[in-house]
């Protein structure tokens, strides 16, 4: 019995030093505000302010996604949309395969994509945290999804076991 496991995170060195960045303006805005009439707000406030524009952008690095192929399927958590893996069946399943994708292109970026927001209905649905290859899964309903890899072979020789198990 094979097994995939991958956990990916928004841990990107350019996402850590944007984020930086940013922290930068709101928290200048908030200090120069103070520094000039320290009447406007109380120390404790000041500090209240700071700490929750820190952990608001913090809050990007808590996402995971996290994927699993064995012999029962494919499961999937995009933490914190989802709260426990989604699993798909291998025999759900039409044609799964690795690709390389265009993020922007076909998706919109990274995330989960493909929902209200960044409707790509005609490529179905990604959930991706960065990187250009992905598991394509066309499902027998006619759905397609995506979930970004970091680990293209492993996750090729793992697919290559239970291929026949959604040939069937």
């Amino acid at each position: 019995m094979k097994i995939f496991k991958e956990e990916q995170r928004f841990n990107q060195p350019w996402l850590i030093i944007l984020m930086l960045i940013s922290l930068f303006v709101p928290i200048g805005v908030v200090i120069k505000t103070y520094i000039e009439d320290p009447n406007t707000l109380t120390t404790s406030e000041l500090l209240s302010i700071i700490s929750f524009i820190i952990l608001a952008s913090a809050i990007l690095f808590l996402f995971k996604l996290s994927t699993r192929i064995d012999e029962k399927g494919i499961h999937y958590q995009f933490f914190p949309f989802h709260w426990s893996y989604k699993t798909i069946t291998w025999n759900a399943i039409d044609n799964v395969y690795v690709r390389t994708y265009n993020p922007f292109r076909e998706y919109g970026g990274w995330g989960i994509r493909g929902t209200a927001i960044w409707n790509t209905s005609s490529k179905g649905k990604a959930l991706n945290v960065s990187g250009d290859v992905g598991i394509q899964i066309t499902l027998k309903n006619g759905k397609n999804l995506l979930i970004g890899t970091q680990h293209e072979e492993n996750a090729k020789n793992t697919i290559a076991t239970y291929k026949l198990k959604f040939k069937q």
